[in-house]
């Protein structure tokens, strides 16, 4: 599956004032919901659920957030870049500022496995990383990630 299958402009935000891990997950369940019609609450319990399990900051200043949405048939990304660094308990205690948040419908966990698979691929690339950082705009940050 493609980025551009689940990720959206609109879910695609640069430069957002974020102060910690538990208001990260909430503000990419606010967009979430909008565009899902799920309820925001829920989904930032279904989010947190998962980060207890584990964290998901992966090193280097990313975290791939996800969840499984009990009452939705299509997955649906979040890509937010942070102006400052939160921490996040990431792997290697270095704080994030790069966060793709995927929520996949209970039925159709496998195949979004493929998805987060490519997506922490490509957030390996040095390349794209620094130009993610650097991005100016919700429009450079979303046409950097689905340039495959």
């Amino acid at each position: 599956m493609q980025i551009s299958e689940v990720l959206t402009l609109d879910c695609t935000k640069s430069a957002v004032h974020c102060t910690s891990k538990k208001r990260a997950l909430e503000m990419i369940s606010e967009i979430a919901a909008s565009h899902t019609g799920q309820d925001p609450t829920e989904l930032f319990e279904c989010m947190l659920s998962r980060e207890k399990m584990g964290s998901t900051g992966i090193g280097n200043g990313i975290a791939i957030p996800h969840a499984r949405m009990k009452s939705s048939d299509e997955a649906i990304a979040v890509l937010m870049q942070c102006d400052e660094p939160i921490e996040f308990d990431a792997i290697d205690n270095r704080p994030v500022d790069l966060l793709f948040a995927l929520l996949v419908p209970d039925a159709q966990c496998k195949e979004h496995l493929k998805t987060l698979s490519c997506m922490a691929e490509r957030l390996n690339n040095k390349s794209v990383l620094k130009q993610l950082r650097n991005a100016q705009s919700d429009q450079e940050l979303y046409s950097i990630i689905i340039n495959e």
